[in-house]
């Protein structure tokens, strides 16, 4: 997928086999259509979560995972995600998420030690650990169906989903750079699924990465 030059997702490849060149001609075009890269980090991300899709962090957290190498240290991740309902996509998961939270990989490692919950799940506990920020920046939610106090008990940040509507309206934001009434440079995201954003020192110098920090 890429954007065409209204902004809208088009299809630009289709690959079939299971040969590794095939592969790698999928990758070489997806690096090139879909990998966004900056000179310097974004100080605030608006990312748009589709109500009909996202119904759950552990599917709506694709903001975080294709954003985090872009934002700067101090920033902020704001996700709009109006159909958000629950954290788990099942019961076992979302209790572990409200149990845990998404509270950085030092502790979730520590705990995965002697939590024999967090031992059935691994997966769940991987998740944990790639959905938190490591305290580098702030990652908001504006959800639909569920509460402050359950947002932030998760480890996140809470946002009024009408006033971040009426304020980052999708209707009126541009894709990609954004300048709000009161000065505040925002850059917005429609489909965050559909790309990765990062520095370019992140994805093109590995000695320069701190995985625990992206």
């Amino acid at each position: 997928m890429k954007r065409d030059a209204q902004f809208k997702l088009v299809i630009c490849g289709l690959f079939v086999g299971d040969d590794l060149e095939t592969y790698l001609q999928a990758a070489r075009l997806s690096k090139k259509e879909n990998i966004i890269t900056f000179d310097k980090p974004i100080k605030k991300v608006v990312a748009v979560m589709q109500a009909d899709e996202f119904r759950s962090t552990w599917v709506a957290n694709k903001s975080v995972y294709r954003t985090r190498m872009v934002i700067a240290d101090g920033g902020e991740l704001l996700v709009i995600a109006p159909g958000l309902e629950r954290f788990g996509e099942q019961p076992e998961v979302d209790a572990l998420i409200r149990k845990y939270g998404y509270t950085g990989t030092e502790r979730i490692l520590k705990l995965y030690k002697t939590e024999k919950d967090m031992q059935e799940i691994p997966h769940g506990v991987a998740h944990l650990i790639h959905g938190s920020s490591e305290g580098r920046f702030t990652i908001r939610y504006a959800p639909g169906h569920v509460t402050k106090a359950e947002i932030e008990q998760i480890g996140y940040q809470y946002a009024d989903l009408k006033e971040t509507q009426a304020r980052y309206a999708p209707e009126k934001m541009k894709e990609g750079w954004n300048t709000m009434p009161d000065g505040e440079e925002v850059f917005y995201i429609s489909t965050p699924s559909a790309g990765l954003w990062a520095t370019e020192a992140k994805i093109n110098n590995p000695s320069r990465r701190d995985l625990s920090k992206q």
